[in-house]
């Protein structure tokens, strides 16, 4: 799996976003970070129960990531056609203004090493990625467990600062110096 340090794959991949018209061959280029920050997130598959309160926390804090700098960006191994139609069926995921990764080919999945080869799916993760498009952070949960994506917020927040920041830590709050 990749991890802190390395390069998050610069793929071109098809997307989906919206649902004001059927998918029309959209993609994603992950290689373009346009000076910005990305917090990707995988969900293992579309039309299941974990998945739409993780997908609405993110899109929760969407603007809050805006604000420093950073985009949303979200998928899974369905196809675009899926997640078009998992929108429209659940009136919480519609309104979810992000790019879903219709990584149906498990190129981006495979190339992260977050495939849970038995299932066939994507565990749950997460990647913090810099404005130079290497991995800062990741955590991956259990197929059955869902994230806080507070904790994403909490996390870039630390990263952004360069400083040293303790457990617990939240934007605000004083960073540890080590020479007191």
């Amino acid at each position: 799996m990749l991890t802190v340090g390395d390069k998050f794959p610069a793929l071109k991949l098809p997307v989906q976003q919206g649902v004001s018209a059927l998918p029309n061959g959209e993609t994603i280029d992950l290689g373009e970070t346009n000076g910005k920050w990305k917090v990707v997130f995988f969900w293992p598959m579309d039309f299941t129960f974990v998945c739409p309160p993780e997908i609405v926390g993110y899109n929760d804090i969407k603007e809050d990531l805006s604000l420093r700098d950073a985009v949303l960006i979200g998928g899974s191994c369905d196809t675009a056609f899926v997640h078009y139609a998992w929108r429209k069926s659940d009136e919480r995921l519609e309104n979810a203004d992000f790019p879903w990764i219709a990584d149906n080919s498990k190129k981006l999945a495979s190339a992260l090493g977050i495939v849970n080869e038995e299932a066939g799916v994507a565990y749950r993760a997460t990647f913090i990625v810099d404005p130079n498009n290497v991995i800062q952070h990741v955590t991956v949960n259990s197929l059955n467990v869902g994230r806080n994506p507070a904790e994403a917020l909490r996390v870039l927040d630390a990263l952004q600062t360069d400083d040293l920041c303790p457990c617990n830590w939240h934007k605000g709050e004083e960073v540890l110096d080590p020479k007191a």
